[in-house]
């Protein structure tokens, strides 16, 4: 195994948490081998310099708060985090329903609770519907939170 190999690995570690899978994908074309890059990868385990409960943990802190559980499940398990390691996560996370509010609020403030007082309210209600999907936020936890069903905060 290169030194090069490692000071490349070392250089990505330090802008940033990693997932094995996702240092794996980048390391691989500087590699001679896939042999190289695993051994290279449980080194940097052994030495916890490479842990995906830690890149889990950041990305959870990163984005959390702007996506609902869909979206960051979907991110995690592209990036190679084992499904019982988002399961985790997502379990420990605060209540789906009380981020989509947050998001939900921090988007529309003013408009917030005041749907059915406009005059194209099935446009507007569409809308939120629609920006609250792309953050990857459940069906359910958007038909609650558009009613007013906040009873679990």
């Amino acid at each position: 195994m290169s030194s090069t190999l490692r000071e490349r690995a070392l250089g990505l570690l330090a802008r940033r948490e990693h997932a094995r899978a996702e240092l794996a994908r980048k390391l691989a074309p500087y590699a001679e081998s896939v042999d190289d890059v695993n051994v290279l990868l449980d080194e940097l385990v052994a030495r916890r310099l490479l842990s995906d409960e830690r890149y889990v943990e950041m990305r959870m802190h990163a984005r959390g708060e702007r996506f609902g559980n869909a979206r960051l499940a979907y991110e995690l398990r592209t990036q190679g985090v084992s499904d019982e390691l988002v399961g985790a996560a997502l379990a420990g996370e605060i209540d789906e329903l009380a981020r989509a509010r947050q998001v939900w609020q921090r988007k529309f403030g003013n408009n917030v609770g005041k749907i059915s007082e406009e005059t194209n309210a099935a446009a507007e209600r569409a809308r939120q519907v629609r920006f609250l999907m792309s953050r990857g936020f459940s069906g359910e936890t958007i038909r609650r939170l558009l009613r007013g069903d906040f009873e679990n905060d």
